[in-house]
């Protein structure tokens, strides 16, 4: 299980809404050249919509389709993939109100890899610190848009 923390100063809504625009999530990643094409055709993801990602990592092309399967605004929603490259993949997202206008983004991951332990092996030692680390950077560009809102609004 992966699990990043953030700190933001911006209300929960606010947060919940960026991490479901696939254009900023695409955007939280340029090294990757990742797309999001989705399901429905809108950019924001709902219940029930699935998004198909086109990126690079790690040196290799990767494609995966993830369905949104549970979807409680603004505190939570999960993503899970339907076809992709492993056996499994379950990316929680918690958004928590810190009652002052902030709110505790936790992402929590759960992959398991094909090919029994040699797969077991490659997702301790490769796929989960670096999934870890892209779920941090994403989570400093969530910050990043959230608190540079012109709150005069």
């Amino acid at each position: 299980m992966i699990e990043v923390v953030s700190l933001i100063d911006a209300a929960p809504p606010r947060v919940f809404d960026l991490e479901l625009d696939m254009d900023v999530h695409a955007g939280s990643l340029p090294g990757s050249q990742e797309t999001a094409t989705t399901s429905t055709g809108r950019r924001q993801l709902a219940l029930g919509d699935e998004v198909t990602f086109h990126a690079r990592h790690l040196g290799l092309n990767w494609q995966m389709t993830s369905r949104i399967s549970a979807y409680e605004p603004p505190y939570h929603f999960v993503d899970e993939q339907v076809r992709g490259p492993f056996r499994a993949l379950r990316h929680e997202h918690h958004f928590e109100d810190l009652g002052d206008g902030g709110t505790r983004m936790t992402d929590r991951m759960s992959i398991h890899a094909p090919l029994g332990p040699l797969g077991a092996m490659v997702t301790r030692l490769l796929l989960a610190p670096y999934l870890s680390r892209l779920l941090r950077q994403r989570a400093i560009h969530i910050k990043r848009l959230a608190e540079n809102v012109d709150r005069r609004r």
